[in-house]
This record gives structure tokens, sequence and C-alpha cells, in this order.
């Protein structure tokens, strides 16, 4: 077994954030080629929501382009998950149902949220939760503290795999309310 940290597990959340968007998990390993959140290859979250903005896809722009546009427009990302114990071989198995029950450590989400003073929505990057139970405890626990605060809160369908119109209609209704 091996203990396999965040790769961006020392980001700090932007204190003026008024969208967080929540995700999962990624991994601190050699073979994961992400340079900041939603990064890799067959994630699109870079096109999804600058266009959901009315910005050109920051898909293949460097991190500090997608730091500039997230700070421009006072959003911020963050996972549920700190650490993963995980079988040898398996440091990058990107898979929830796979890490759903391998988490060391969890993020403390309703504390952050707490803390931040201009947050108006919090969303969850997986519409599906029906095969992970722990994250998905996590999430209905986040859902209700955002519902009692008066943060409107969604999960979206997973920016990850493939891009469609469809998707892009999900993301730009959560995206551009008021």
């Amino acid at each position: 077994m091996k203990i396999v940290d965040h790769k961006f597990k020392s980001h700090q959340i932007h204190p003026d954030t008024e969208t967080l968007v929540i995700g999962t998990f990624n991994p601190n390993s050699t073979d994961n080629p992400a340079d900041f959140f939603y990064g890799r290859s067959r994630n699109n979250l870079w096109r999804l929501i600058p266009l959901a903005l009315n910005n050109e896809s920051l898909k293949e722009k460097t991190r500090n382009e997608k730091i500039e546009f997230s700070n421009k427009y006072k959003l911020d990302f963050i996972d549920l998950i700190n650490s993963v114990e995980v079988d040898n071989g398996q440091e990058t198995n990107y898979d929830d149902s796979y890490i759903d029950s391998r988490v060391k450590e969890w993020v403390d989400i309703i504390q952050i949220v707490s803390n931040l003073k201009n947050i108006k929505r919090v969303c969850f990057t997986r519409k599906t939760l029906s095969d992970i139970p722990k994250m998905k405890q996590r999430i209905i626990e986040i859902e209700n503290f955002c519902k009692s605060n008066n943060i409107d809160f969604s999960v979206l369908v997973t920016p990850a795999r493939f891009y469609s119109p469809k998707k892009q209609d999900v993301w730009n209704s959560f995206f551009r309310r008021p």
C-alpha cells in the first residue's frame, strides 16, 4: 500500500472567491501531467467554464492563464480528498469508486466555505453519486450546509471524458446564474 497526496494540496483558496468548484482527487504522481485543477487532457472544465462566461477556451492554456481567469471571475477549486492509501501501481487510478474506499484524509470543505465571506455558489463536478458512498455523504453534508447558509449548490455533469453542447448547457446554466 502507498499513500498518495493531492497534487495541489498546498493550494490556498482565494479569500474573495464567489464560486467554488469541488472535485474528488488529483494524485501527486509523476504520471499525472495536470499543471492545475482539471488540467488533464481528457478533462474539459477549462473549456466549459470559460465558454459559460463568454470567453475563449483555456483548455490548452498555461496554469497562470487559468489562475488569472479564476481570479478575474472570483472562482476557485478544491477537492474532497487530501490523500489516499492505494495499492502499489494504482497511484494514478482516477476512478472515483476505487478512490472512495481508500481515503486517508478528507478536506474540511464546510470549514473552508464557512470562511469565504463572498461565496455565492458551490458545485460538485460529478452528477452521479451511487458508486461513491463515502464521497456522497460528504457532498450531502456540503449541500445541506450551503442550503442552510443561502449558498447556491449544484452537482454538475462531469467535465471529464468528452465535450458536448448538452454538457455545455448544464455548465452555462450554473455559471450564468445571478
